[in-house]
């Protein structure tokens, strides 16, 4: 798995954005709804709903992933 930096969108509880390390954080990140909520590196535990193969994926069309989930380590 790539390292991740990892964003939680305010108003929508659960939502998040994974961001490679090594991309470009996307313009819409910045509009102070969404929030750092840490990183997902090799070797840690990621969000329950997290899935690497859909992120792989969607990381090559978008630049990014976004998922829900109800892990509450990844909410709160």
């Amino acid at each position: 798995m790539r390292n991740y930096n990892l964003f939680r969108l305010s108003e929508v509880e659960g939502m998040c954005c994974a961001v490679p390390e090594s991309s470009t954080v996307p313009a819409f990140i910045g509009s102070g709804r969404w929030t750092f909520t840490g990183k997902l590196e090799d070797g840690c535990r990621t969000p329950l709903d997290f899935d690497g193969r859909a992120a792989d994926t969607a990381v090559r069309f978008n630049g990014f992933y976004l998922f829900q989930t109800v892990d509450r380590r990844f909410i709160a």
